[in-house]
């Protein structure tokens, strides 16, 4: 693996020559992001550092795209590598092979690979301000779900348990 500080200065040549898709695309190989249903990246409206968008956008069962914004590298690139995995996690869900229907469940997911990289081991764990942050917008998906014998309540309960015990650990 490329020392990070490696990782992050070629991010930031790219980043100055105008390259965001690129730089993006080396980051899905560096980091073993890529998978056979994503079709590129595309831009969208310019990122705030209190609101950074990223979506994987396409038909389920069909080739997705990832929208970013053009300014993606301006921002700590830890946080941008895990919004990357979230959606690269949405890429796979979306696949042929999984489709999977349920936007509870996707996000419910990807939150959790926010945390924990089991998909996606490389990605480097986020500041403990955004940890508690994934951890909070997973338990909003976890709750959506019916609370009486929900299939994907028992399905997920150990993970549940596992995000509870992050979030007492984080303080």
């Amino acid at each position: 693996m490329i020392p990070f500080e490696d990782i992050e200065l070629t991010i930031k040549t790219f980043h100055k020559h105008g390259l965001t898709k690129e730089a993006a695309l080396w980051l899905l190989k560096v980091y073993e992001l890529e998978h056979p249903n994503f079709a590129g990246f595309e831009f969208r409206e310019a990122a705030k550092p209190d609101f950074i968008l990223m979506t994987a956008e396409g038909e389920i069962g069909g080739k997705q795209i990832i929208r970013i914004p053009e300014n993606t590298f301006e921002f700590p690139l830890v946080l941008m590598l895990n919004l990357l995995a979230h959606e690269m996690m949405h890429v796979k869900q979306k696949a042929p092979e999984i489709a999977m229907q349920d936007k509870n469940e996707r996000e419910w997911q990807a939150y959790y690979e926010m945390l924990f990289h089991k998909e996606f081991p490389l990605i480097p764990k986020a500041s403990v301000h955004h940890q508690k942050f994934f951890a909070e917008k997973a338990m909003i998906y976890y709750n959506r779900s019916e609370k009486e014998a929900n299939p994907l309540r028992l399905k997920y309960e150990n993970q549940k348990l596992e995000i509870d015990e992050l979030i007492k650990s984080l303080g």
